[in-house]
């Protein structure tokens, strides 16, 4: 089975086996609760998950899965060409969450003129902790990847490694500052660069 495939499955799986989902007896005041039910998010809104970065939802549709009827978040991530598939009820749980604010954003943007912090520990040690904030679904974390990961032409070239997660969190960062801010992808990374090569001649 696909990692992304597993992954979603293992949502369901979870959902499926909390005890705050089991089948409700049938009757009419449940549909009308059902019906009346307001959610954390809403279809085209865009969201962020934690572990893929900002996706849109496309609808809110209902599956049985083991005898019980769920109804999920039906998330595309059109770059990556994935959609996944996140129970109503779970959503929050999981670590989703709307936008982040303007003011969040520039909070981010200020992150980057700071001074890189690289801690004094091997590198796998490092790396996995750069992961772990990528993965976070946190701007002000993500931002500080980008941040402490950066190199001009002038310094040691960047390990595969490094540039793997250096790449991955600047897509993050510039995915969810272009989808706040209404800018294209493209532009919103060539800001974050221009902060940080500024950063570097100051």
């Amino acid at each position: 089975m696909p990692p992304r495939l597993f992954f979603c499955c293992l949502i369901l799986r979870n959902a499926v086996s909390g005890r705050d989902l089991e089948a409700p007896a049938a009757g009419k005041k449940e549909e009308e609760s059902m019906s009346k039910k307001k959610y954390d998010f809403r279809p085209n809104e865009y969201v962020v998950y934690p572990a893929h970065g900002v996706g849109q939802i496309v609808s809110i549709e209902k599956q049985e899965i083991a005898g019980i009827e769920l109804e999920l978040f039906v998330i595309a991530f059109e770059k990556d060409k994935m959609t996944l598939r996140v129970p109503t009820n779970k959503a929050t749980e999981v670590g989703m969450r709307s936008l982040a604010s303007p003011e969040e954003v520039q909070k981010a943007m200020a992150t980057l003129k700071g001074r890189a912090r690289v801690k004094r520990a091997m590198w796998s040690r490092r790396a996995q902790e750069y992961e772990q904030k990528i993965n976070s679904g946190d701007l002000i974390a993500i931002a500080e990847v980008v941040r402490d990961l950066h190199r001009t032409d002038e310094q040691r070239e960047q390990s595969y490694s490094e540039r793997q997660l250096y790449e991955a969190a600047l897509e993050r960062l510039a995915r969810e500052i272009a989808a706040v801010s209404g800018q294209d992808e493209a532009t919103a990374q060539a800001e974050i660069c221009d902060i940080l090569v500024a950063r570097r001649a100051a």
